[in-house]
């Protein structure tokens, strides 16, 4: 029946969602409001609006960790399995705002995060710190997208505002949404603690993996059908912008509205946070390199996931072979790992020299 719960609490989140930016969005555009905006907001917070919906009920019950170990999980699986899975079905082009101006951002925002969890917890104050900085990008790219025109506004709210719908029913859409996001968090989030009992894990672990999956899952299906219909663009600005709406607002609010401070355990300070952070530095160099993800950076994305989540299960669950697993990672993994990186940054400065 837990499981059940946690299944059942993931296609809420989902549907409500999506419901929500349904609502939202058609509210909105008949409030005059244009696409661009809507587009920058309502549609931009909707996507990552079940990692929210379970960071906010974690830290209001109490349960401060789940609520970090979500938001940091999502964005390692948002890069690691997403970008990976994406890549490997058609290699993913990057586009020049993305590597000088949103991979910096998300890079600078996960250090950010890093330096405040430094003393294991991350207050009220700085909670609020990040809040204020998503409400300082938002402008920021509101007012870039109205400098460059309203041809940047996404196709897909242009279709969505072009439906016509009356506005009882865009309300009602918009509370239905909000109820399933409120019920699947609950679900979710009671599940996800019974789950770790029963396994004698932490809700971190639980949280970083099952949790940030679930909860990734509108980004997931975002990526995978953009990459399908060769729209390879837009599946990597999806991920990017959903990791930096992660710490500015996912870990925000929920240290916001939590009654204590969000905490940020001995193994989310020394292992998962840094692993956010040299995910977010790895984009760097695979995104700056011939401006694409090709399938094999797309398969090395996916075999660092597997590896991650494989060595945090035989952590939580005191394996024998951990040793094993540890060397296999440190020795052989992440040094052919950074051998690919510096083959690949070489091989592209060589093909510029020899363009220019």
């Amino acid at each position: 029946m837990t499981w059940l719960m946690l299944g059942v609490g993931l296609v809420l989140l989902v549907l409500g969602a999506d419901l929500l930016v349904k609502g939202a969005a058609r509210l909105a555009g008949s409030f005059g409001i244009p696409a661009l905006v809507i587009g920058l907001t309502v549609v931009a917070f909707g996507t990552s609006a079940p990692e929210l919906a379970v960071s906010v009920k974690s830290a209001w019950s109490g349960q401060a960790e789940l609520a970090i170990a979500n938001a940091v999980g999502s964005n390692i699986f948002n890069v690691l399995f997403i970008l990976g899975a994406a890549a490997m079905i058609s290699p993913l082009i990057i586009s020049r705002q993305l590597i000088r101006q949103d991979v910096p951002i998300m890079v600078l925002v996960s250090v950010v995060a890093l330096l405040m969890t430094l003393n294991g917890e991350i207050s009220r104050l700085e909670a609020g710190l990040l809040f204020a900085g998503l409400l300082a990008y938002t402008w920021f790219l509101f007012q870039q997208g109205k400098a460059k025109g309203a041809d940047t506004a996404d196709e897909e709210v242009e279709a969505l505002l072009k439906t016509p719908a009356p506005v009882w029913q865009n309300l009602l859409f918009l509370l239905i949404g909000l109820a399933l996001l409120v019920l699947g968090a609950r679900w979710l989030v009671e599940s996800a603690i019974e789950i770790a009992r029963a396994f004698g894990v932490n809700e971190a672990v639980i949280g970083l993996t099952i949790v940030a999956a679930g909860t990734s899952l509108p980004e997931v299906v975002t990526s995978i059908i953009a990459s399908l219909r060769g729209e390879r663009d837009i599946a990597v600005g999806n991920v990017v912008g959903s990791n930096i709406f992660n710490i500015l607002c996912v870990l925000g609010l929920s240290g916001l509205v939590s009654p204590t401070p969000l905490l940020a355990g001995a193994q989310m300070v020394a292992l998962d946070i840094p692993v956010m952070v040299g995910v977010a530095l790895l984009c760097v160099p695979l995104f700056f390199t011939g401006s694409m993800v090709n399938r094999i950076e797309g398969l090395l994305f996916m075999l660092l996931y597997i590896a991650y989540t494989w060595y945090l299960v035989a952590m939580a669950l005191k394996q024998p072979y951990l040793p094993q697993l540890e060397q296999g990672i440190a020795y052989a993994l992440l040094p052919a790992v950074l051998l690919y990186v510096v083959i690949a940054f070489i091989r592209d400065r060589l093909k510029a020299s020899r363009n220019s």
